[in-house]
């Protein structure tokens, strides 16, 4: 069984390093500034053996009016609600405040299961914090080091005390949700859709701009289909990003478009398309990833219909890599068309993973090149032979062609855009590659063996009888081009005759002892 633990505290105690700890992986932000966390954020973690959710919450503020920190203070006692322990961590340096005691006071209140973690606690600075944490109330209070993982041993062991007893049902995970990012520039509206979306106030919105800094999954369900939706930080322009937090923001929101399936571009319907808008879709083309355009807060603007046939071919002329990709305008805070949206989704997801067949793309290529053959370079043609479909998500395939280094660019173009056009692939990243096959007249390609006129390869075995360079066939066991044996008579009338040595200037003729 899974225990779901929540883990709560005042600013800066080192929630979201306890949170990275128990995840064994980076995933929510950290940084000396109190406040960084907002929205609650959940995920999996393990401790021994014992499997966690894991929910990340913003520091507790005691307050209660219409203020974003009192929105914070509603996630994160919806998230004490929900868990099935709280993790109630406090600052072992600074010691027991005033504001936690008010807030062990409201966890007494909710009746659940807590354990008191004094973090922050390596070295003899935490010892006197430490000591003032039984103050609380709450039970002996657990040392910890989240940052080095010190007392993760004493946590397991104090988490095991208060876990609810397991009844040994197992849960069926089934298939894998399809991942979805909601991406745009800060205040265009991703959370109000969100929630919208999935019908509760999950994620924190107002008319502040910046107000998300994590990536936040939600797991939902549509259409019996589980589905992941993760919100973003706004997205703006890099000269623009300046502050360590925003770029720790700027990397989870690029991190998220990598891992995600398709990503839904959130874009202000009074102002779409902008230099940031553009930038983010190619991003998007360029990783890969399914793509569908939002126009939200669409309740605002003035000749709907005409706005929308002006917006449709300004994507058509700014963005001709993704012609086709579906622009639904909607209005997140009315819930204005947004039905349409999800079977938009799930239609680019359809066509992001077709596979095509073989025979079909070989017949559709003969038809493309008949209908508009590939350009001469340097008076020598280029002739498409093959193409396969290599792989899916996206769509990806290879031609085999020969002088594929001399293809023109445009030909690629025209290329992908009649396969966009023919097998119904709009608004999906589409790869092609271009290869052709090895030359054996090329500089350093293998090259066979010459081919001698009458007779087999040069080094080729032969059986039964061999093979003279001139065609003929010699008898089995004599080689051909053998000597023949001579007698002696023969061999010494053959012998050329020898010829006398010449005398040595000085020693005379040869075997004649010189004079003294």
């Amino acid at each position: 069984m899974t225990l779901r633990l929540a883990i709560v505290g005042r600013p800066n105690v080192g929630k979201s390093t306890l949170f990275n700890r128990l995840a064994g992986r980076k995933l929510a932000i950290v940084d000396d500034l109190p406040g960084v966390t907002r929205d609650r954020k959940f995920a999996d973690g393990r401790l021994g053996d014992l499997d966690l959710e894991l929910i990340d919450t913003a520091g507790f503020e005691d307050v209660t009016d219409e203020s974003l920190e009192a929105r914070m203070r509603a996630q994160t006692e919806q998230a004490i609600d929900d868990a099935d322990v709280s993790l109630f961590v406090i600052d072992a340096r600074e010691g027991v405040t005033p504001l936690d005691e008010v807030f062990a006071e409201i966890l007494r209140k909710r009746g659940k299961p807590v354990v008191l973690v004094a973090n922050k606690a390596e070295g003899k600075a935490g010892e006197s914090g430490f000591l003032e944490a039984f103050s609380l109330g709450l039970g002996e209070p657990i040392e910890t080091s989240a940052e080095h993982g010190e007392g993760m041993a004493e946590l397991y062991a104090a988490l095991l005390d208060v876990a609810p007893i397991d009844d040994g049902e197992e849960e069926d995970d089934g298939e894998k949700p399809v991942r979805i990012a909601i991406v745009g520039r800060p205040n265009a509206g991703k959370s109000t859709l969100v929630n919208k979306l999935i019908g509760e106030e999950r994620l924190l919105t107002g008319p502040e701009a910046g107000i998300t800094r994590d990536a936040i999954p939600v797991d939902w369900t549509w259409d019996d289909r589980a589905i992941r939706l993760v919100d973003t930080a706004g997205l703006r322009r890099k000269a623009k990003v300046q502050e360590k937090l925003e770029k720790l923001s700027t990397q989870d929101t690029i991190r998220s478009i990598t891992f995600a399936e398709i990503v839904i571009l959130v874009m202000d319907a009074t102002h779409p398309f902008e230099v940031q808008d553009l930038q983010i879709a190619d991003l998007v083309e360029r990783e890969g990833r399914g793509l569908v355009f939002v126009l939200a807060k669409w309740d605002l603007v003035e000749d709907p219909q005409a706005r929308l046939n002006e917006i449709i071919e300004e994507a058509q002329t700014q963005l001709p890599q993704l012609k086709g990709t579906p622009i639904i305008a909607l209005s997140a805070e009315t819930g204005w068309r947004l039905d349409r949206l999800m079977p938009a989704v799930f239609s680019v997801h359809e066509h992001w993973s077709t596979k095509v067949k073989t025979r079909d793309l070989n017949d559709w290529l003969s038809m493309a090149v008949a209908r508009h053959p590939p350009p001469a370079v340097g008076g020598h043609r280029i002739k498409p032979k093959y193409m396969a479909q290599t792989k899916a998500r996206p769509p990806t395939f290879v031609l085999f062609a020969s002088r594929a280094d001399q293809l023109p660019d445009s030909y690629r173009r025209y290329l992908v855009n009649s396969l966009r056009e023919s097998f119904e692939l709009p608004g999906v990243p589409i790869r092609l590659s271009v290869k052709s096959g090895k030359n054996p007249f090329a500089e350093g390609e293998p090259q066979a063996p010459p081919r001698r006129l009458g007779g087999p390869p040069t080094g080729a075995k032969t059986r039964g009888h061999a093979v003279s360079t001139s065609g003929k066939t010699a008898k089995p066991g004599k080689p051909v081009g053998a000597k023949p044996k001579l007698t002696k008579a023969a061999a010494a009338r053959a012998k050329p005759p020898s010829r006398p040595k010449p005398a040595h200037p000085r020693r005379g003729p040869p075997g004649q002892k010189p004079k003294r």
